[in-house]
């Protein structure tokens, strides 16, 4: 089957109105991106990025699922119309993975596309190839860890050569190693076929070499800049006005700005409270399926920051829920010491969800996976109402603080479920800080937030460490574990490893 010619891009007086929202997720984009442009789009943490992608995918949703005005399309077509020129990698690879095994998942999308039987596998061998997701096709898609799925989403739209790839944070819970082999299999995939490419990513530095053009979404609708990527990030006035706006302009910290960026820990006082032990201990996702990561001491105490990073798929998060009391442990000793346990026992994993809510608040890495409303404001009220027993007149208060602190308050009425991928997390995070736990375990906590809101979030932090929290972070961003980490710990190869103080 030959290659799809690139497609071409048409917005004019565009935007779109999710149902419930007052106000557009987007509005007046006026846009033409030409056959085979590569576009790295940018723009604050609900600018509408992702909006945009869907739209030109054809999977936005509905008239009854929000209001649209003027109009986008795609080789001329209503880009509801055009779907299969197309091929989207979501910011939550779970929500777009079909099938039960890694081949089968890669090669769904050929198949729907009636691309030949003799060139589909070849296909999915080499799209698998160019991710690095170097595991066997009758692998368990379940069974992957969240970067695996990730490298398995880009392949399956990868395999299906569209005219069209749109990549939505395609890189932003991955090891750095795997930013590189991401970025380099889009790089081999768009050369080879000339697709165009429209690629959403805060970190500009990743895609700056890659693309040719750069396109920023201002918030209150239209274009902030648009241009050759030398243009709209090494023009001095141009480079302020996007990190007013949020966006990460390289060698601008969000921070300090221009300045050297310097670690928040710094004149933290130094707590000896111990609140978490671990000893040898072995952890998995089940006793039956055996260890995937042993040999681990470490010691959380209170205003102790720890960072855990590793490559993809070694073991992180499962680590973390353990220390979470969310999965037994599978060897080993871990000890909640009587400053964390307040009479709840020894052992999180036995605790009732009351007592555990009240001491440790997770953040999983899929933020969906944690709201239980279908409003935000009901959401962070949740837990210190219905869990922690906050009295009443405490409730509300702290939840307006946490809304206008995280840039949540314009989106209390709003259903969660149609945030952002950046305000999702915030409001991850944003409703266990409301239970006011002693420790606080955190899965990829800045995955798609923009420069401002990637700060505000780094402060509160901050101040919750100065106060006492502890703090666990599974996380690759290097920025992140700079500003707040007093240690780092390595999981590779089936051991974790203390590596010493963070630089």
């Amino acid at each position: 089957m030959p290659v799809s010619a690139p497609a071409a891009v048409r917005a004019r007086g565009w935007g779109w109105r999710h149902a419930g929202r007052k106000a557009f997720a987007v509005t007046d984009l006026d846009l033409d991106i030409a056959p085979g442009e590569r576009v790295l789009l940018l723009g604050a943490s609900g600018a509408g990025k992702s909006t945009l992608l869907h739209a030109l995918a054809g999977v936005l949703g509905a008239a009854e699922e929000g209001e649209e005005r003027g109009e986008l399309t795609v080789d001329g077509v209503a880009a509801p119309s055009a779907r299969g020129r197309a091929g989207l990698v979501l910011q939550d690879p779970d929500s777009q993975i079909a099938m039960a095994r890694v081949g089968d998942e890669v090669a769904f999308g050929c198949e729907n596309l009636a691309v030949p039987r003799s060139e589909i596998w070849p296909r999915v061998h080499r799209a698998l190839d160019d991710v690095g997701l170097d595991v066997p096709l009758d692998r368990s898609t379940a069974a992957l860890s969240g970067g695996q799925k990730q490298r398995l989403a880009l392949a399956g739209v990868l395999a299906m050569e569209p005219g069209l790839v749109l990549l939505d944070e395609p890189t932003a819970n991955l090891d750095p190693e795997g930013v590189q082999e991401v970025r380099e299999a889009v790089r081999r995939s768009v050369d080879r076929t000339g697709a165009t490419l429209v690629v959403v990513e805060h970190r500009v530095s990743v895609w700056a070499e890659l693309v040719n053009r750069v396109v920023v979404l201002d918030a209150g609708g239209g274009l902030l800049a648009d241009g050759p990527p030398e243009q709209v990030l090494g023009d001095g006035g141009v480079r302020r006005r996007l990190a007013t706006a949020g966006v990460w302009v390289p060698g601008w910290h969000p921070l300090t700005g221009e300045a050297p960026s310097q670690p928040l820990r710094a004149g933290r006082p130094q707590r000896e409270g111990e609140l978490l032990a671990a000893e040898g201990l072995a952890v998995g996702r089940s006793p039956k399926a055996g260890p995937v990561v042993g040999g681990i001491d470490l010691v959380l105490r209170e205003g102790h920051a720890a960072s855990v990073t590793g490559p993809n798929g070694a073991g992180k998060s499962t680590l973390a829920l353990t220390l979470a009391g969310l999965l037994p442990a599978v060897g080993g000793r871990l000890e909640a010491l009587p400053p964390l346990a307040r009479g709840a026992g020894t052992n999180p994993a036995r605790w009732r969800s009351s007592e555990l809510v009240s001491r440790i608040g997770t953040v999983f890495q899929e933020p969906e996976h944690q709201f239980l409303t279908p409003r935000v404001l009901d959401e962070l009220e949740f837990g210190p109402r219905r869990v922690a027993r906050r009295p009443e007149k405490e409730v509300r208060p702290l939840v307006d603080g946490l809304l206008q602190r995280l840039r949540l308050d314009r989106l209390a009425e709003a259903n969660p479920f149609t945030l952002s991928g950046g305000e999702k997390r915030r409001l991850s995070v944003a409703t266990m800080l409301a239970t006011s736990p002693r420790l606080l375990v955190l899965d990829e906590p800045t995955f798609g937030q923009d420069a401002l809101t990637w700060a505000e979030l780094v402060r509160l932090l901050a101040e919750l460490l100065a106060q006492g929290t502890s703090l666990l972070s599974v996380t690759h961003d290097e920025d992140f574990t700079a500003a707040l980490s007093d240690t780092i710990y390595r999981v590779e190869g089936g051991r974790a490893a203390r590596v010493g103080a963070a630089a």
